[in-house]
This record gives C-alpha cells, structure tokens and sequence, in this order.
C-alpha cells in the first residue's frame, strides 16, 4: 500500500516532457510486435489513471490515439492470439480518451459517492455523457469477452 502511495507520487509529481512521453508511447504502439505495443497501451493506461493530469488532458486534445484496428502480429501463434486483444485494448483507450474529451473528466477518476460527480451533475450534462459512458463500457467488455473466450480455450486444450 505505501509502495502504490510512493509510485503514485512519483508518477504526477514527475517533472517529465508529457508531450515527448505521448509521442514516444505512440511511436512504440505503431511497433510490430504485440509485446512492444502491449507495453505501450498498459503505460498508456497506468498514466490515464494514476498519472498526472496533463496527460489525460494532452490524449484527449488529439484527434487520433492508437489506430490499431488493422493490428496483427504475424511472428508465431501468441501474436495471432494478443493481436485481437491488442485491438481492443487499444480501442478501450481511445474510448476512455474521447470520453476525457466531451466529458471534461475521467469516469475513473471523478469523485464517486453521495457528493460525486454523476450525482450532482446536470441533467443534460448527464444525459450528453450516457452514450459516452456506453462506449466506453463496450468497449471494456469486448476486452473482457476477448479474455474469457482465450482462457476458455487455453484450459480446453
């Protein structure tokens, strides 16, 4: 728990070049391998999530994120496999992006509760941000039914 607080600290507190660090994480989800462009969408998300919020904020202002929708590995069975799975996670995070975008916050990170933001929001403001919310749902759950149908099949064999 003291570790996570540590790495948390240091991941908002880093003095780093976000728009460098934005441009390097999309070089290297623009690699062949699914390894290196796995790597990339995890860092990506950890940062949306726990990083600073420059960082949400400079992902959001850019009109395309990962275009991973053609991405296939070629290299051996595993490639073919996390392809798929590639192409959705990436699909998850441009979502989580654009809802940044129209939404102006994170449905992940926004204060939760009683007092959250869903709870005191506008109507119309909650009303614009339900199709948002669904995409991004839906797009979570294609990564989650990509998981089962591969664990299913990994345990049949």
């Amino acid at each position: 728990s003291s570790l996570l607080a540590v790495q948390k600290f240091h991941i908002q507190e880093t003095t780093v070049n976000v728009p460098q660090m934005v441009d390097t994480l999309m070089e290297r989800a623009g690699n062949a391998s699914w390894v290196v462009v796995f790597k990339a969408l995890i860092t990506t998300h950890h940062l949306m999530v726990h990083g600073n919020e420059k960082f949400i904020q400079l992902l959001a202002s850019r009109n395309t994120l990962f275009n991973l929708a053609n991405f296939l590995d070629k290299t051996g069975s595993h490639g073919y496999d996390m392809s798929t799975f590639i192409r959705r996670y990436s699909r998850y995070l441009n979502e989580k992006s654009f809802a940044y975008r129209q939404m102006s916050f994170d449905f992940v990170r926004v204060k939760k509760g009683a007092e959250g933001a869903m709870r005191t929001m506008s109507v119309e403001k909650l009303l614009k941000g339900m199709p948002t919310l669904q995409s991004q749902i839906d797009a979570l759950k294609a990564i989650l039914q990509r998981l089962l149908i591969w664990t299913r099949d990994k345990t049949e064999v």
